[in-house]
């Protein structure tokens, strides 16, 4: 282990002699012991006995100076230091129904679904986070508005008297615009559900009947409206793609059919609902709000001559969507039984035990008694005879009950002697004094001999293995009726490796530094980084323009992210460094504990730059065949992708720095000491930017990409460049 963060304390080792200095003094010694041994060249078998009883020495060196290194272990668990367990990825699984179903469905918390197993990969599994309610939507109000207002206040009834409902809760009625008669930009309307119905993380079919009505202008590929709901602080974009709208924008026209004439006819609009939909009051009505906005049109859109109308109104649900996290649950593990003794330990059978949740627990059955449920605790420095305290090592699975201490107390035993001499002139006896120099003191209670033990249950897992690709969860490994097919439409996030002890010895220094207090900026950026292994970097500004208004702390975090994919010459998404909403509930619960009062703290992801290089690079004539040159185009985008990254970039490898710009200098430098590089022609650089959810290419002024103040630079493959970073060779 290198300790050389430390740089004022002694030198660890205990004999810090090198092979070479072993065999010198030895050389040194030889006219002293063996003056006719004059030959000391290299080819000397004599010279040959010394280097080998040198090169033992020296291994012998090496094992005695991992003393140091158990030594400063067994400090790390004298301050009670414990490495941090793996974090588990996360992300939003849809389950869809074979069937719409009459009445509510429930998916139970825990139902596990996984990745397809391959030849080389295991599968990876994920289990649901809560209970997801598959509901019955009914549609109470169907109200247009002029214009689009976040909390609307004019809307107007489209079903009073003119609609009417059956008892499947389907609508139909006289044809009713969607829009006025002539349409504007921001005409929408709004479909108001009843609030009863459990409808959060539901993916519903919005049944429309309409005509068919190609005359109202629109382009029915590229339809210039926007579907959301309501989720309590904003409207949420609800439909995923466009192939989910069977209408087509309204015009219900149908593309496998050539002549499709003039009628009535009915299509579907699959929307995906927020995972929590509240219900709300908009002027005089309440339910569950969605709506649909009609847009600017762009590029090739065209815009409505004509409102579309509707004569019929329905809902079903045929699926829902809930978090899954990268574990498996297992539940009422027997662990033994106790023998009564202090300090016993027990094993579960997996390792990596992901944070507790309500429910899972140690449960105590004494002979002849009730179960009992026992509480875990981080220590028992609190914890009397009488506390059904255990504490659980996550990274090992190791419980353990608690000890039984000789603690020295003679000092207050003789104080109470003495006072009792000179008070009641009592002198206290022989046993009495021996009795104070000693006492034991039992730490947490221990479960009766012969008491079963079991865990009602736990979860295992987390790692860089769980951040999937969107798509590849596809497996349902539980048993769920009527459910037919799963997918995750967004990637798995946030997941990260166990700490090694490597780091917890970097990682001591910063966390007595701060005394888990949060302070001053360097504070808050060193506990965002103990809150969580999800956490690659941590940014506090100190300037206070960036800090925004008083008494407020804007955190910066850059999510730990698998870097696997750069080791192959390809790059990391954008969507790898969002942050999910499980990583800011564990980071501000975790700093919410540890700041001033007062204070508020504000999470953000950093302002991200892409970065496209072209480049002509001139080769060395052993490269001159398509073989090589290919091999050291990967070499190059290999370097660019490494270089320029928020997690493994920048000069030291820790991380593109924050605000700092990237210069064409840095890059010839880097391609310089590519072995087969002999010179550089052209030199491009590119600067990405993220303008309305697209990715926008620049030529940077003056071949420099200038970042923000709380900027990254980083790399990835781009809707424009997909080959990655162009890079062309010079033979």
């Amino acid at each position: 282990m290198d300790f050389s963060f430390l740089p004022n304390l002694p030198k660890s080792d205990l004999d810090d002699r090198t092979f070479q200095e072993l065999v010198e003094e030895c050389i040194l010694r030889i006219p002293r012991y063996c003056p006719e041994w004059t030959n000391y060249n290299p080819s000397d078998p004599g010279i040959t006995l010394v280097e080998l009883f040198a090169w033992l020495t020296d291994q012998m060196l090496l094992r005695f100076n991992q003393v140091p290194r158990r030594n400063y272990v067994t400090f790390l668990e004298i301050l009670g230091i414990r490495l941090r367990p793996p974090v588990p990825a996360q992300t939003a699984v849809t389950f869809y129904l074979s069937a719409a179903l009459e009445d509510p469905y429930t998916i139970p918390g825990g139902t596990e679904v996984a990745t397809e197993r391959t030849e080389t990969d295991e599968a990876v599994v994920f289990s649901t986070d809560r209970l997801l309610t598959l509901g019955t939507p009914r549609i109470r109000h169907f109200l247009t508005a002029d214009v689009t207002e976040t909390r609307p206040q004019v809307l107007r009834d489209r079903f009073s008297n003119l609609w009417t409902q059956d008892a499947r809760g389907a609508w139909t009625g006289r044809e009713q615009p969607l829009f006025q008669e002539q349409p504007a930009v921001n005409n929408c309307f709004y479909l108001v559900f009843e609030p009863e119905a459990a409808l959060d993380g539901n993916v519903i079919a919005v049944t429309l009947q309409g005509e068919s009505a190609g005359s109202t202008g629109i382009n029915p590929d590229y339809p210039p409206r926007r579907w959301e709901a309501w989720d309590g602080r904003v409207w949420q974009p609800i439909l995923r793609q466009e192939q989910d709208d069977g209408t087509r924008g309204f015009s219900f026209e149908d593309p496998t059919q050539v002549d499709e004439g003039v009628g009535q006819r009915e299509a579907d609009v699959v929307l995906h609902l927020p995972l929590d939909w509240p219900v709300d009051y908009f002027a005089s009505y309440q339910g569950r709000w969605l709506r649909c906005v009609y847009t600017s049109p762009e590029d090739e859109q065209a815009t409505y001559r004509r409102s579309p109308f509707l004569s019929g109104l329905a809902a079903r649900t045929i699926g829902g969507t809930t978090m899954v996290s990268q574990c498996t649950v297992i539940r009422d593990e027997l662990l033994g039984e106790s023998d009564g003794t202090p300090g016993q330990q027990f094993q579960l059978q997996a390792t990596n035990i992901l944070p507790r949740r309500e429910g899972e627990h140690l449960v105590v059955m004494p002979p002849m008694e009730l179960p009992q449920v026992w509480q875990e605790v981080h220590d028992f420095a609190d914890s009397g005879p009488e506390d059904l305290h255990y504490t659980l090592d996550s990274l090992t699975g190791e419980i353990q009950f608690g000890p039984l201490i000789r603690e020295s107390v003679h000092l207050r035993e003789q104080t109470r002697l003495r006072q009792q001499q000179q008070v009641a002139g009592r002198t206290p006896t022989a046993m009495e004094l021996a009795a104070a120099e000693s006492q034991q003191r039992q730490y947490g209670k221990i479960p009766a001999r012969g008491a079963r033990l079991h865990m009602a249950a736990y979860r295992t897992g987390g790692g860089q293995l769980g951040n999937v690709q969107a798509g590849a969860i596809e497996i349902i490994k539980s048993a769920v009726p009527y459910v037919t097919a799963v997918r995750n439409h967004g990637g798995a996030l946030g997941g990260a490796d166990g700490e090694s002890l490597e780091e917890a010895v970097i990682r001591v220094p910063r966390l007595l530094r701060t005394r888990d207090r949060a302070v001053t900026p360097e504070d808050f950026e060193t506990l965002t980084l103990q809150a969580s292994r999800g956490v690659a970097r941590a940014y506090c500004p100190r300037d206070p323009t960036y800090q925004g208004e008083a008494g407020s702390v804007h955190l910066r975090v850059v999510p730990a992210v698998d870097t696997t994919p750069i080791t192959r010459g390809e790059g990391l998404h954008p969507r790898s460094f969002e942050l999910s909403d499980g990583l800011r509930q564990q980071v501000m619960a975790f700093l919410d504990e540890r700041r001033l009062l007062g204070i508020q703290v504000q999470l953000h992801a950093p302002t991200y730059v892409g970065v496209s290089v072209q480049a002509e690079v001139g080769v060395e004539p052993a490269y001159r065949n398509s073989q090589a040159q290919q091999t050291l185009v990967e070499t190059l985008q290999t370097q660019l992708y490494r270089f320029l990254n928020p997690v493994t970039g920048g000069m030291d490898g820790q991380g593109w720095p924050f605000g700092v710009p990237l210069y064409k200098s840095d890059l010839i430098a880097l391609f310089q000491q590519t072995v087969g590089v002999r010179y550089l022609g052209t030199m491009l650089l590119f600067e990405l930017r993220l303008q309305n959810r697209t990715w926008v290419r620049t030529l940077a002024t003056n071949d420099t990409i200038e970042v923000g103040p709380v900027g990254l630079v980083c790399s990835w493959r781009d809707r424009f460049l997909r080959s990655g970073h162009t890079i062309s060779v010079i033979n």
